[in-house]
């Protein structure tokens, strides 16, 4: 398992570096998971390692949001002054994922369907 762990922060370690160097606006660890995905793809399959050090981290998430919750409270006067925009973000950031989600759901359920006539 420690291969595997290792293989995941790398991606997420590689993200960060390319993310940081180019000055790139989007997260390292978002990069990461663009990595992870196209090793994956390129391997074919995923190995029993790297799916059981996945399956232990999601049954630990809880703890990933510990230090979003101390961010949060840490800054508790600056998002009382703030609380406009952030609410305008959030609703407008959750609209977006909720259309581009069932946009792609669609798209896909169109490719299969094709598949199958």
């Amino acid at each position: 398992m420690i291969l595997a762990l290792t293989l995941l922060l790398g991606c997420q370690l590689g993200g960060e570096i390319v993310s940081q160097a180019l000055h790139l606006p989007v997260p390292g660890p978002v990069l990461g998971m663009v990595f992870l995905a196209i090793l994956l793809i390129a391997r074919g399959r995923l190995s029993l390692e790297l799916g059981q050090a996945a399956d232990f981290l999601l049954r630990h998430l809880s703890l990933f949001f510990v230090p979003a919750a101390v961010g949060v409270i840490s800054n508790g006067a600056r998002i009382a002054r703030e609380w406009w925009p952030l609410s305008v973000a959030l609703v407008v950031s959750t609209a977006l994922t909720i259309t581009v989600a069932a946009l792609v759901f669609q798209s896909v359920e169109r490719l299969i369907a094709r598949g199958r006539r």
